[in-house]
């Protein structure tokens, strides 16, 4: 049983880990120190819970303890209850819907593992923004793609802002950084699997003509926001890849590339 505990201001030095929740670069290196992740939201906390994932303590306005209380009441982890005034205080900004909550960061996962055990992986180098970031992940989860592999120079998938813009998919879609970028396409054609580069190469194949072999291993490819993919992954890239569009556009946000990419090979 949660241990509920009413907290009158938000300089009391057991809600640190909620404070300054807008500021990236020291939430970036305090959870990562801490081995914690933050979730925001009623729906974000129970997904997190339903996922299995491990809280530490939650953080709730008075009117929505009534509300998440019988969902969390059973935790082990204490929970805060702050007036809202003092929580966006704390934290930085209005936070939705009243709720935070601090949980452990699961054991990475490693790219290998996911290579052996899946057949559809989008792969992300260099993505620096937490909201494409989340928009993948929700995608990947609603169009049924396996897992994803992340540069080391990708975003946390793990930073609040990308968990809220998932919708939680951050907590189905498994995925892991790859250590040795340099030397994952080869990885991916070892292990049987058709790499699709997304780039505007000349001789990029439009997706709706593309043909794949039936029951194939495929990895979807995409660089990131401002330059795309690197020289190096085109060229390593079994096929290179494009989504045909009306004259003067040459290209979209690298969410809706993705999501459009996701959709169009649904069925390889």
């Amino acid at each position: 049983m949660s241990l509920v505990t009413k907290v009158s201001s938000a300089d009391d030095p057991r809600l640190s880990v909620y404070a300054d929740l807008r500021d990236m670069q020291l939430r970036k290196s305090l959870e990562s120190e801490h081995g914690l992740f933050m979730a925001e939201g009623h729906k974000i906390i129970l997904r997190a819970l339903e996922a299995g994932l491990v809280p530490r303590s939650f953080l709730v306005s008075p009117r929505w303890l009534e509300d998440l209380g019988p969902h969390i009441e059973d935790s082990s982890a204490e929970i805060f209850v702050l007036s809202e005034a003092e929580i966006e205080t704390l934290t930085g900004f209005h936070v939705h819907r009243g709720a935070l909550a601090a949980f452990e960061r699961p054991t990475p996962l490693a790219s290998a593992e996911l290579l052996s055990h899946h057949r559809r992986i989008l792969v992300l180098e260099d993505l620096a923004d937490h909201t494409n970031i989340g928009a993948i992940f929700r995608t990947a989860a609603a169009l049924g793609w396996d897992a994803i592999l992340l540069s080391p120079r990708c975003a946390d998938p793990w930073y609040r802002r990308a968990i809220k813009v998932s919708m939680g998919a951050v907590f189905s879609v498994p995925f892991a950084y790859v250590d040795d970028w340099y030397r994952l396409p080869a990885e991916l054609k070892a292990a049987g699997f058709q790499s699709l580069a997304m780039t505007l190469a000349p001789d990029s194949v439009d997706l709706d003509s593309l043909e794949l072999p039936a029951e194939n291993k495929v990895a979807l490819i995409v660089g990131s926001e401002g330059h795309g993919l690197t020289a190096h992954w085109q060229a390593g890239a079994t096929a290179r890849v494009t989504i045909p569009m009306r004259e003067g556009i040459d290209s979209l946000n690298v969410a809706a590339s993705v999501a459009i990419a996701c959709w169009q090979l649904r069925h390889s």
